[in-house]
């Protein structure tokens, strides 16, 4: 408008021709400002218009007001209330009526413009009331006060709702005309208090208790609602139907009588059909009809956790059934509820306790076990020393100490699986790994699987725990020859691999790089899609129950991320899956080193040195071994079977002793426990402890014991005798 005026203002500046374009340009200019202006006043008043004619003879309390609070119309119902009048602020109106109206407007105002329904319950003069607002326009606020509490529910339906402490703010005419009043509180409608949620109840119908089903359901933070549907409706599509909880009336010979829409849809019921429940579910532990029997003769009321038959996915689901009327009327109401996932959890759960048990076991076991094997490979270990490499018995005394070493891995593993054992990296070629498991692999895939290996010859070093990275490639083969259960091929094939950008996988992102490969490659079935991201989930499987633990993917993936490397699976329905494993490279491998053989160690073996050493041991055939070893070494050793023979060994004064090389677990007082006493006299004696246990088990006791180190059992003739002189040196 200002513009306008302007333009007019300047018409005298100009002379000629040029004068009646400008007016007409000015007079164009005032006519869009005006329009501009009025359109959203006449828009607001068709607004008005509209409201006014819809709400004008309506029963509740109906006004408008402007983006400023005030009133602007109100209907005919509001023009009865002597404090709602136009011009006036909503806030000193309402204030009027009931308390804490500042905090409910400002709930109600914060929340009108968006799209779910906007109600505060409110306590007025005549009685409980639901106050809403709605914005209707950009400066027009729609406010209602009437008795429309139930929302959900019409008032032709049996409905009533109450807050937290049981009062009723709302009931349905329907359930006020069946009562003949309105209590105050939900257990006075009741005859057999307290209220049950989803459960059959006594109801109070004028003189009369009818058996009813009341259904909860929760409405907003402080308020619930009651749908109370009695037991005798016979049609499906009236009260009934409605119930959010799925519900089944059941006769005495397990005849499904009524079946409202909820139950229908979860077991599959069709519309009309006549059918038993033994023919849509059956139970886990006994027959279905047993249960219906004794539940009808007051025998067993509890839940019962059953799977639906008809269902083509695994489908629990859980019974709780009741009386429908007296016990005599020979009925029962059937609650469902889907149990599937509590039976997921639930498998889970003992999923996790086998693996627990698993893990006690190995611990107990452990420790006798190891020194089994340590008896065994350490007297194999001193019958190679007295064998050369050509010798008619040297092979068959080297495939004892190799199967030994495999048994002892083999309860490394189960023990760092069971205790979460921290892993010990070393520079590793994972050539040489595939070379130890492929006779071991083999025997694991079967007669029908072809097992082939494809190395790198540039394959560099990668830094890993050894016997978690075999475990990692067992598992990915052993899941590889389970979807191919009439054979085929698996290929390991290792590659030396440059990244020279990132690579984004998923939602992972390889940096660039250097990198050793590793992929098993099988040409089975396929991962399925809805079960592709599902895959490295703990105890997830798609194996039947008692075939697989479901840890298989998940223990290979959490050992590949602690190693610092990253697992990724392809595959493709009906052709095979493909893992590939990304390791950092940690330098250069060189040529494939054999292995290193006891004879190969003889001279360093049975080279001569000094030195005490007092072995504290209750094994026999592993004390014997060891100082065995040692006096070849040239050690001069004490013996003792346990800790108070150790002890009274020591105590002479003029005994001088290096080393203390003393078992964990003992009969009496354990290892730690006499070295503390020992040290007192004699602080500066080092001290091996050796154990067929983890050692995270008395890693306190260790790091409290100054000049301690740890020898796992089994272990050989060499690591003995490293252990002590490395002891010694230090």
């Amino acid at each position: 408008m200002v513009t306008s005026l302007l333009a007019l203002a300047g018409l005298s500046m100009f002379s000629g021709p040029v004068v009646p374009v400008l007016f007409v340009l000015g007079l164009f200019f005032i006519a869009a400002a005006g329009v501009i202006g009025v359109l959203p006043l006449l828009r607001l008043r068709r607004v008005d218009a509209t409201i006014a004619e819809a709400f004008r003879s309506d029963g509740a309390i109906v006004f408008t007001t402007d983006s400023d609070g005030r009133i602007l119309w109100t209907n005919e119902r509001a023009d009865a209330e002597p404090h709602l009048c136009k011009g006036v602020s909503v806030d000193a109106t309402l204030a009027t009526l009931y308390a804490d109206t500042q905090r409910s407007l400002q709930r109600l105002l914060a929340r009108a413009g968006s799209e779910v329904r906007t109600a505060e319950r409110v306590i007025l003069p005549s009685g409980p009331a639901q106050l809403s607002v709605r914005e209707i326009a950009s400066r027009r606020y729609l406010w209602r006060i009437g008795d429309s509490a139930g929302a959900g529910v019409a008032e032709a339906d049996l409905g009533v709702r109450f807050d937290a402490e049981g009062r009723i703010g709302w009931m349905s005419a329907a359930l006020q005309d069946a009562i003949g009043t309105v209590p105050a509180t939900i257990d006075a409608l009741l005859c057999d208090p307290p209220l049950r949620p989803n459960a059959f109840q006594q109801v109070r119908m004028g003189e009369v208790r009818l058996p009813c089903f009341v259904a909860i359901e929760q409405m907003n933070a402080d308020e619930k609602l009651a749908r109370i549907v009695p037991t005798d409706a016979s049609e499906p599509s009236g009260h009934f139907d409605r119930l959010p909880v799925p519900i089944l009336q059941l006769e005495k010979d397990g005849a499904v009588k009524l079946a409202n829409r909820m139950a229908r849809e979860l077991l599959t019921i069709g519309k009309g059909e006549t059918v038993f429940l033994s023919d849509l579910v059956e139970g886990l532990g006994r027959p279905v009809a047993d249960w219906l029997t004794d539940a009808f003769e007051g025998r067993a009321l509890n839940p019962e956790v059953v799977r639906a038959s008809r269902s083509v996915d695994d489908l629990y689901v859980q019974i709780t059934l009741d009386y429908a009327g007296s016990e005599d009327d020979g009925q029962m109401m059937a609650v469902l509820h889907d149990a599937t996932e509590l039976k997921t959890l639930e498998a889970q759960f003992v999923q996790s306790q086998k693996m627990q048990a698993i893990g006690q076991l190995a611990g107990g076991v452990a420790h006798d076990f190891n020194n089994l094997l340590t008896a065994i490979s350490g007297h194999c270990d001193l019958l190679l020393l007295r064998h050369e490499p050509g010798d008619q018995d040297f092979a068959d005394l080297e495939q004892i100490n190799q199967n030994a070493s495999r048994a002892a891995s083999l309860v490394g593993q189960l023990l760092a699986f069971s205790r979460k054992q921290n892993l010990r990296p070393e520079p590793i070629d994972l050539r040489d790994i595939l070379s130890d498991l492929t006779h071991l692999l083999n025997r694991l895939v079967g007669e029908r699987i072809r097992l082939s290996f494809e190395n790198d010859p540039a394959l560099q070093m990668v830094r890993a725990d050894r016997r978690q990275l075999e475990q990692v490639i067992m598992n990915l083969v052993v899941n590889a020859r389970d979807v191919m259960p009439d054979g085929g091929p698996i290929r390991i094939r290792t590659e030396q691999l440059v990244l020279e950008e990132a690579l984004k996988r998923n939602r992972v992102q390889v940096p660039p790089g250097s990198y050793v490969l590793v992929q098993v490659i099988d040409k089975g079935k396929g991962i399925p899609p809805d079960k592709f991201d599902k895959i490295f989930e703990p105890f997830f499987t798609t194996k039947k129950t008692g075939e697989g633990t479901g840890l298989g993917l998940s223990t290979a993936y959490g050992i590949v991320k602690q190693t610092g490397g990253y697992i990724f699976a392809d595959s493709v329905l009906g052709e095979g899956a493909t893992f590939s494993l990304y390791f950092p490279s940690f330098g250069d491998a060189g040529p494939i080193a054999p292995a290193q053989s006891i004879a190969a160690s003889k001279k360093e073996v049975v080279e001569q040195r000094e030195g005490v050493v007092l072995l504290v041991e209750d094994e026999a055939p592993v004390r014997a071994f060891a100082a065995r070893a040692l006096r070849m070494q040239g050690y001069t050793v004490f013996e003792a079977e346990h800790a108070e023979a150790a002890l009274e060994i020591l105590s002479d004064p003029d005994l001088f002793v290096d080393v203390f090389v003393t078992d964990v677990i003992m009969p009496g007082k354990d290892g730690p426990a006499w070295v503390r006493e020992a040290l007192v006299e004699r602080p500066d004696t080092k001290v091996i402890f050796v154990s067929g246990y983890a050692e995270e088990s008395f890693s306190g006791n260790q790091a409290r014991i100054p000049n301690s180190v740890f020898l796992p059992k089994p272990f050989s003739l060499v690591d003995l005798t490293k252990t002590v002189r490395a002891q010694l040196e230090s």
